[in-house]
């Protein structure tokens, strides 16, 4: 299948996506991912690389499969481009980065899942038990956790970003959906023609945490109060279940966005991106344009200036 540009008016791109980093962003195509870093004397450091493998398989088109297989692989993908922006970043030199190895990847995906699980899902369980004791109706026990979860969620994201170095991420962040959106909309790669794209996008990994924090609620809410034990045990074994169902939400949203309904119903979802996300400069967007023309000629698609050319 040709993923160019091309007159007709049924092409459909691949959906690009991508993640910011420490000065900088990567991005994911169909065969290539990139990452473009801003070092400190101003130039744009780019590194690109096939990807094979589960990246590319034909898992990934799987429904519901494909929704864990994309999580893992973005957890792999960021933590990498996280390391190397963090090098680029401080100062190394081209040549002199060190490629991170498989067991420390995995080492920091076990231990950010663990914490993340125990603090967002485990933690609401410990905090909320006593009530059904207090209130004698379990529907409503369970739905207070859920609000207790999505609190600590909302609490976490606005929280992390008075950090100075979060905020640039978040800038970041903005300039990376501004280039998607330019680039699905059909629009120049330039910055001034990006500029004008919002911040927000209905395939964003912050909507995703805020699906499946709703879809947890419903979820848990069916299975009632069992014992203590069987409730946090519950929590940790459902929540690939949990992500890959929201992650077809996800994907339902961003396919059926020009239906007036659907964008009502995940509003919440693209407000939320405001706080993930900050008005970027035009260096910043730069960045991410430089990422994005990168993973395109990677994946061997056309830049539309060069097809106007």
């Amino acid at each position: 299948m040709n993923d160019s540009p091309s007159a007709s008016s049924d092409w459909k791109p691949h959906l690009y996506g991508g993640q910011a980093v420490i000065e900088g962003v990567m991005m994911r195509g169909s065969r290539h991912m990139a990452i473009a870093v801003r070092q400190p004397d101003g130039e744009i450091r780019l590194k690109s690389e096939a990807l094979r493998g589960l990246y590319t398989g034909r898992l990934r088109s799987l429904p519901l499969l494909r929704g864990a297989i994309i999580l893992w692989e973005t957890m792999a993908l960021g933590m990498r481009a996280l390391v190397f922006s963090s090098e680029v970043a401080a100062g190394m030199k081209e040549g002199e980065e060190e490629e991170p190895t498989s067991a420390y990847i995995w080492g920091v995906m076990a231990v950010t899942l663990l914490l993340a699980t125990a603090i967002f899902f485990v933690g609401p369980v410990l905090l909320t038990g006593w009530l059904e004791s207090q209130l004698g109706n379990a529907t409503l026990v369970v739905a207070i956790e859920g609000v207790l979860r999505l609190f600590l969620l909302l609490a976490y994201i606005w929280g992390i970003g008075f950090v100075p170095d979060i905020k640039r991420v978040f800038a970041y962040h903005g300039a990376e959906h501004r280039t998607i959106n330019a680039w699905e909309a059909g629009a120049p790669l330039e910055v001034e023609s990006v500029r004008r794209f919002g911040n927000a996008h209905s395939r964003c990994g912050t909507g995703f945490l805020l699906t499946v924090a709703v879809v947890a609620m419903v979820v848990f809410m069916t299975l009632g109060m069992p014992t203590w034990w069987w409730r946090i045990l519950s929590r940790v074994v459902l929540l690939p279940v949990i992500a890959a169902v929201s992650y077809e939400i996800i994907r339902f949203s961003a396919n059926f966005s020009r239906f007036r309904l659907v964008r009502w119903v995940f509003k919440p979802s693209l407000a939320l991106q405001s706080l993930t996300t900050r008005d970027p400069d035009d260096r910043q967007i730069e960045v991410a344009i430089a990422a994005l023309r990168e993973v395109l000629a990677g994946d061997g698609v056309e830049s539309r200036e060069a097809m106007a050319g």
